[in-house]
């Protein structure tokens, strides 16, 4: 009886405060939050929403989020996973470089106050971020490629230099690199703990973002690795192309697939009159602010949570970038239907996919060397690469996005080997062109590798059309 005594007095006192802290609201004795569209006068320097579930439609603040990629969102990860009588053979990683500053600026405005040292106390932190600072500054005598022994081996601006990696960059990849440690080493013991330099396989561009976003990852992967064993080459065409960069087809792809996307801006009147209202903020000819590429430096003010620029006009923003972002996922939609970026994409690719098959070959014949490949590119490397496998729905490559490409050996048949493909940890290997109807008719969750090694050879000269057997034939056949 006592006990429910006190159980009606809580629950009267209860509903008691509910009532008094409505009535202080409605007579505005506890100050509300006042929003002019939208957004807190209290909030004008925090423009980044939170993170919510993908939404039923086209939203371009939750893909703008996904891009931005922020190390406190939590990722499914599927690398790894086979059944117990398969044997992991080789591993071949596809990386953009991690979140970087702006490499345009919007003219007559400020540039965003990005700090690219870095620092243990500031957000987004990462365990090994301070011994990871501590091992680079020990690698000046590395052994690299020319030029990238030219290059810093870690950001370390106070305020970022154009294109340069953020901290929040490092700690992108240093994530990359300790789940692909925990799942390709500690769980599958792909490398022994005496691993040498031959079984690596390490390639980058030319800038300081893509070997610093490398060494990021390789830092994860093997913390505090043998200077000595690491050796990075220099790749200098962003396709990976290496001495078969020169294919005049590709480029007239290119020059098809620009043209498609001019006429959609002409059609855009929408994306017309955001430039043009921008333009008159800051004061400059919209064909001049066009040129600047704004979204570019809008990204930069997003991912990192800052105001949009501000003049004596007035402010670019969030409506502005919205529209902008919207029309880069029409792009992206129109590209795919229209198939033009397609054709780029093919031999775009076909050089670096025909090295990845090539070292997969060797690893299924039993060959230790390079059975872990890296290659730290941009997004005009991977989203190519994406196309030309058939994965047409794959979001554009966001900040330290990874594509991997495993090869695994069946146990109970050791003459058989077979592949499958990840992309930002989800498994999309049946997405694939070469192996879309192949788990329809095998139980095997992989595909064989001959499937991929098919496609390469012949298939992507199959789906390019035209009588071309191989890459050469293909980049200069005539009558396109």
């Amino acid at each position: 009886m006592l006990f429910r005594n006190r159980f009606l007095l809580l629950l009267a006192l209860a509903a008691l405060l509910a009532f008094l802290s409505l009535s202080l609201q409605l007579f505005h004795l506890i100050p509300v939050s006042a929003a002019k569209n939208g957004v807190s006068s209290k909030s004008r320097k925090r423009i980044m929403p939170e993170p919510v579930t993908e939404p039923p439609g086209t939203d371009p603040v939750y893909e703008a989020l996904l891009y931005c990629n922020i190390p406190s969102v939590a990722e499914r990860s599927m690398e790894g996973h086979a059944p117990h009588h398969f044997k992991l053979v080789s591993v071949h990683v596809f990386i953009r470089h991690g979140d970087r500053y702006p490499l345009y600026v919007i003219p007559k405005t400020k540039r965003p106050e990005i700090d690219c040292t870095l620092v243990a106390n500031r957000k987004p932190y990462h365990p090994k971020l301070e011994t990871f600072v501590s091992h680079m500054s020990k690698g000046s005598g590395a052994s690299f490629e020319s030029p990238l022994h030219t290059l810093p081996l870690y950001p370390n601006h106070p305020l970022c230099e154009m294109g340069e990696l953020t901290q929040t960059g490092v700690v992108q990849h240093l994530q990359n690199g300790q789940l692909l440690r925990d799942i390709y080493l500690k769980k599958h013991k792909l490398l022994p703990n005496d691993w040498s330099t031959d079984q690596l396989y390490l390639e980058t561009t030319g800038k300081s973002r893509t070997l610093q976003s490398g060494l990021a990852l390789l830092y994860g992967f093997l913390p505090d690795f043998d200077w000595k064993k690491i050796y990075f080459r220099h790749q200098p065409s962003a396709l990976f192309c290496s001495g078969n960069c020169y294919c005049p087809v590709r480029n007239q792809y290119l020059e098809k697939e620009q043209r498609r996307q001019y006429l959609l801006r002409l059609k855009n009147s929408q994306l017309e009159r955001a430039y043009e209202e921008m333009a008159k903020i800051v004061d400059i000819p919209t064909k001049q602010l066009r040129a600047a590429n704004p979204i570019d430096s809008m990204l930069c003010h997003f991912c990192h949570n800052v105001s949009f620029p501000c003049t004596r006009n007035g402010c670019i923003g969030m409506e502005h970038f919205k529209v902008i972002k919207t029309h880069q996922i029409e792009d992206e939609r129109e590209r795919r239907e229209k198939k033009l970026y397609l054709g780029y994409a093919l031999l775009g690719a076909h050089p670096i996919l025909n090295q990845t098959i090539g070292r997969m070959q060797r690893a299924a014949e039993g060959r230790k060397e390079e059975v872990f490949a890296l290659y730290s590119a941009h997004d005009v490397t991977l989203s190519p690469v994406l196309s030309a496998l058939g994965l047409m729905e794959a979001r554009f490559p966001r900040f330290a996005a990874r594509l991997i490409f495993e090869l695994w050996q069946d146990r109970e048949k050791p003459s058989e080997h077979s592949v499958r493909i990840l992309y930002n940890g989800v498994d999309v290997t049946f997405h694939t062109s070469f192996c879309q109807d192949h788990h329809r008719r095998s139980p095997k969750p992989m595909c064989p590798l001959e499937n991929l090694v098919h496609f390469v050879k012949k298939g992507m000269f199959v789906t390019l059309g035209g009588s071309s057997t191989n890459y050469f034939d293909a980049c200069h056949r005539e009558g396109f």
